[in-house]
């Protein structure tokens, strides 16, 4: 739905764009594997647990202009376990996103929040399932079933996966074209790839990257 209002313009100029990803990971999560936490086989907050939530970025608001980043390490990983990052996309909106895995005691929110001059919303809870505010200047038949969208979730994967899984197996069995393919991955990786430099460098990255 929120996608559908952006693609609808109801937003008229978007003006500030926020993500929360308030979650936990202890010490003990990253001890359970080798793996976990390092740059070579896993990645940090953004690039393992907020992924997902730079996704939203760029496909809810469009191709990003610039970022510029900070990233810190509490644990003894070798990766972030928090970040900030202010963004800046092509069509001149503004935003940032917190994220970071030491929230006590246990994980607390995953949301968006999208505010343009002529609607604004937020979408909340454990992790975007839940519309917590939907207010536009014209309505819509859609809107009446806000409340109907939210749903509960028995973690913060939600139930994308199974879905994902399902197309995935679907394309190998040439029954159905890719509902995300390489090149939208790229756009987040890019995305996160910009981060790290930034924070890296102390410096404002314009994208797209110069490989």
């Amino acid at each position: 739905m929120l996608k559908r209002a952006v693609e609808e313009d109801r937003f008229g100029r978007i003006n500030l764009v926020h993500l929360n990803v308030f979650w936990t990971r202890p010490q003990s999560y990253y001890d359970q594997a080798e793996w976990r936490g390092t740059w070579e086989l896993d990645g940090g907050a953004l690039m393992n647990q907020a992924s997902h939530y730079v996704d939203l970025l760029e496909w809810l608001i469009g191709p990003v202009e610039k970022v510029q980043a900070m990233i810190n390490t509490s644990l003894d990983i070798e990766v972030e376990d928090t970040a900030v990052m202010n963004l800046k996309w092509r069509n001149g909106a503004l935003g940032s996103m917190s994220v970071t895995m030491l929230t006590y005691p246990k994980n607390l929110e995953g949301s968006i929040t999208i505010l343009g001059d002529k609607g604004s919303v937020r979408i909340g809870g454990e992790a975007v399932n839940k519309i917590e505010y939907w207010k536009f200047n014209e309505s819509k038949d859609y809107d009446f079933d806000i409340t109907n969208i939210n749903y509960k979730i028995d973690s913060v994967y939600g139930f994308g996966h199974i879905k994902y899984y399902e197309n995935v197996i679907k394309v190998l069995q040439e029954n159905a074209k890719p509902e995300v393919d390489g090149h939208e991955g790229l756009k987040s990786l890019e995305i996160i790839i910009a981060a790290y430099l930034s924070a890296r460098d102390g410096a404002i990255i314009s994208l797209p990257l110069d490989y």
